[in-house]
């Protein structure tokens, strides 16, 4: 048997013990890729909204409060689950009958004003949907349905929740083509369409995970009956996403500015504007905290008004 060898000294055949407080050194590589900035739809909008309210909402631990939840949010998030439901039902049973139902099952009641005023916005999300629902072939089956679509660029490592993914003919086959349901009181035309980001990084991404084309993009207002649609290019699309890209790059740079001891109200400005009434954090911006402000049912509220129905 091999006797230990006095402290400091090797064994025969062994090497020299390595000294305790000795470690190994991490060895860096010029041009080594920066991280991607992982990211959705709300985060990009959220910066190019107004900095400061994405410096809250991501930047700041503890994030400050928020303020009271909003009656619309509750109203959209009730249509758009009810809308999920009801295409995971068999397609035999996909009739309208069966809205009511699902409705009060996904029912959100947090923001409004009174039980009266609640009654109404479900008395209206259910006519939406009844008049929505019946313009749909219950037969028809999505590609996806509240699906989440990823895709990685050179900058951004992009994921986001498609409502609907549609199959739809093409020239030279089957196309993909992305809903969005909106419960806005504004009716929505083709520039919404084009304009949006969401939906072309939505389609961006849509048409690497299935590897079928995707440009079409559609926007459907459900108070209005009315859809609003946009045929992107290729080009068009990358356009999006470079857009995409340099807001990414910007929240990283303000980030790594504050990380480098800059003054965070400085990396991340206010820009205030109509937005600011209805901003979670207008409690704690100096900016926000000196506008008038919304009463969390507003938006709702305009719904009963009689110029309502005309827009």
């Amino acid at each position: 048997m091999r006797r230990a060898s006095p402290a400091g000294r090797p064994a025969a055949g062994g090497r020299p013990p390595r000294p305790r407080d000795t470690q190994p050194e991490q060895l860096g590589f010029e041009g080594m890729p920066e991280r991607l900035f992982v990211c959705t739809p709300s985060r990009l909008g959220a910066y190019a909204d107004c900095p400061r309210r994405y410096r809250y909402s991501y930047v700041d631990r503890p994030a400050p409060p928020k303020g009271p939840p909003w009656a619309h949010n509750s109203l959209g998030a009730s249509v758009h689950t009810a809308l999920k439901n009801w295409y995971a039902l068999p397609a035999d049973r996909r009739r309208p009958e069966t809205l009511p139902t699902l409705l009060k099952g996904t029912w959100v009641r947090e923001g409004y004003r009174d039980d009266e005023q609640e009654r109404d916005a479900y008395r209206r999300a259910l006519g939406w949907l009844e008049a929505y629902v019946g313009g749909l072939d219950p037969a028809d089956e999505p590609i996806g349905v509240e699906r989440v679509v990823a895709v990685k660029t050179s900058v951004l490592a992009f994921n986001g929740r498609a409502d609907r993914i549609d199959s739809r003919p093409g020239p030279q086959g089957p196309e993909l083509v992305i809903v969005d349901y909106k419960t806005g009181r504004t009716g929505l035309d083709s520039d919404d369409a084009r304009g949006s980001q969401a939906l072309a990084l939505y389609a961006y991404a849509a048409e690497r995970v299935f590897r079928r084309p995707c440009r079409r993009v559609e926007l459907h207002h459900l108070p209005s009956g009315t859809v609003a649609a946009h045929e992107h290019s290729v080009e068009s699309l990358a356009r999006q996403v470079t857009r995409a890209e340099e807001t990414a790059r910007d929240i990283m740079a303000a980030e790594r500015s504050v990380a480098d001891g800059a003054d965070p109200d400085d990396a991340f400005p206010t820009a205030p504007g109509p937005r600011c009434a209805w901003c979670d954090y207008r409690r704690d911006c100096p900016t926000g905290s000196a506008m008038p402000g919304k009463e969390p049912w507003a938006a709702v509220e305009r719904f009963a008004e009689p110029s309502a129905e005309q827009d």
